[in-house]
């Protein structure tokens, strides 16, 4: 873990009572730190005041001689992993949204994020969710301080080795905000924007941030739908009448109403304790499952994906290089053995008639330290508590290893990615065998074939990745006489190439 470092703080005093005010009114005092080792539960939850005061004069931060890299929104990145392969068209419509893309950008953001983001390497950037809606900011303002950050995750991207990490911070989480005083985290946004909050988190977990995004959940609602709704798995069931949501237990397809409450869910878990970790849970498990789907889409449902999302999405100042050649890197992402997910660990403390979350230093510094080292952030399953309770996609726990899939007695194995080219004339065969072999558990891609009279499918496949050809020859049925090695020049940057032809559309 790196030093604490110094942050750049406001000076006005009036700015710091204002702050207060937004957290609840009256003089703040530091909680002991002396934690209450019983687990939350609802009944005891600190209530969090409505109303907001006035807006505080903007943060103004200064340049840091350190290296930083541009702002990037979490979820074009997202949704653009797959989005090579469009070609031309796809260039075209990214250079026309390019604009729309870097709107409203602050000073203070522009003022850090000043150097371009090293793909090659890994990576960090914060994910901000911010309590603002259009209603809120025509009651309160637009001004940043008038809102507080209720989701805050922290991403760790490494595309070289397929890798993304989400670690949620607890929104309650007590930090030392130096001259500003000991505070929940969230209180960053109120007092300094975003540019702010990053100063905060990079002091908290002894990591650079070299990225920045902020992301209403409110937004899921279009972005779930565009891309034909997610499939979560629910350990139990989640019933929350403020969330508007009601799913049972079990794997399902949600929209994007569902995923909004989903998102929102705290009273669902009443019973278990604090309903923000769960639903912290449930977040980073709807943000795995969407980029699951968008790597299992065409083209075409890509774009319409994208230009949703344009309207309501900043992104400064990356260009449309930047965001192919990181897809390019993520093109292979599996997001069941390459998603990893977990949360500042903390002890719960009741003070003053409010609840704050003391950071485990300890385990913080072995979890970071995790992250770092490009494990998940639990060595051990017993660590997330939420586990078995609120949703998961990926990893969590472990070393990063992935267990080899059982062959069958022919050697197929069922794994691997798949670009499945449709190579005849009939609308959609690519992404109906895509979900075919996704449920069989590989991770496909699909898309056209550079001509479309084809009338026998063959698999092809690269390297040593014979097993995986079969296993995918046996899901969609074809003759395993049709399967070789991968010398007809299509792309290498797959395990397995399926051309399916006429024989397959019965």
């Amino acid at each position: 873990m790196a030093d604490r470092k110094t942050h750049r703080r406001m000076t006005s005093a009036e700015q710091v009572r204002r702050s207060e005010q937004n957290h609840g009114g009256g003089h703040y005092a530091a909680p002991s730190r002396t934690p209450r080792t019983t687990s939350r539960s609802a009944s005891g939850s600190a209530r969090h005041v409505a109303s907001r005061s006035e807006g505080v004069d903007s943060y103004v931060s200064r340049r840091r001689k350190k290296r930083r890299g541009r702002v990037l929104r979490v979820l074009l990145v997202l949704f653009l992993v797959a989005f090579v392969g469009v070609g031309t068209a796809a260039a075209a419509y990214i250079i026309r949204i390019n604009g729309t893309f870097q709107e409203d950008v602050t000073d203070e953001i522009r003022a850090q994020l000043t150097e371009p983001v090293e793909m090659q390497d890994p990576f960090y950037m914060l994910l901000l969710g911010v309590d603002k809606s259009e209603g809120r900011a025509q009651d309160w303002g637009d001004s940043s301080s008038n809102f507080r950050s209720d989701t805050i995750i922290l991403a760790r991207v490494d595309a070289p080795s397929q890798k993304v990490t989400l670690v949620s911070i607890p929104r309650d989480t007590l930090v030392d905000m130096g001259s500003n005083g000991e505070r929940k985290i969230n209180d960053a946004y109120s007092i300094g924007g975003g540019a702010y909050m990053m100063e905060v988190v990079e002091d908290f977990s002894g990591v650079d941030i070299t990225a920045y995004a902020e992301v209403d959940f409110e937004q899921f609602t279009a972005i779930v739908d565009a891309i034909g709704g997610v499939e979560v798995t629910l350990p139990i069931a989640v019933s929350d009448r403020l969330a508007a949501v009601d799913l049972p237990a079990g794997t399902q397809t949600i929209n994007g109403a569902q995923a909004l409450g989903l998102c929102r869910a705290r009273h669902a878990y009443d019973d278990y304790g604090g309903g923000d970790f769960y639903r912290a849970a449930n977040q980073r498990m709807v943000i795995g499952a969407i980029i699951k789907k968008i790597l299992t889409l065409d083209p075409v449902s890509m774009v319409n994906a994208v230009s949703t999302l344009a309207g309501s999405v900043t992104v400064y100042p990356l260009t449309v290089t930047d965001i192919v050649s990181l897809a390019v890197q993520f093109q292979n992402f599996d997001v069941d053995t390459g998603f990893y997910s977990g949360q500042t660990p903390t002890v719960s403390t009741y003070t003053n008639n409010i609840w704050y979350e003391l950071p485990d230093e300890s385990g913080w510094r072995e979890m970071m330290e995790r992250v770092e080292a490009g494990l998940p952030p639990y060595a051990d399953e017993s660590q997330d508590f939420t586990h078995g309770v609120a949703g998961s996609i990926g990893v969590s726990s472990g070393d990063g290893s992935v267990e080899e899939d059982e062959s069958s007695e022919d050697g197929a194995t069922f794994s691997g990615s798949v670009l499945v080219l449709n190579g005849t004339s009939v609308s959609g065969l690519a992404a109906s065998k895509s979900t075919e072999l996704e449920g069989a558990g590989f991770s496909p891609y699909a898309d056209s074939a550079s001509s479309m009279d084809h009338t026998t499918s063959n698999v092809y496949y690269n390297g040593s990745a014979r097993s995986s050809a079969l296993g995918v020859a046996q899901t969609l049925g074809i003759d395993e006489s049709h399967v070789s090695e991968n010398t007809e020049g299509y792309s290498t940057e797959y395990d397995v190439v399926v051309v399916l032809g006429t024989d397959v559309t019965n």
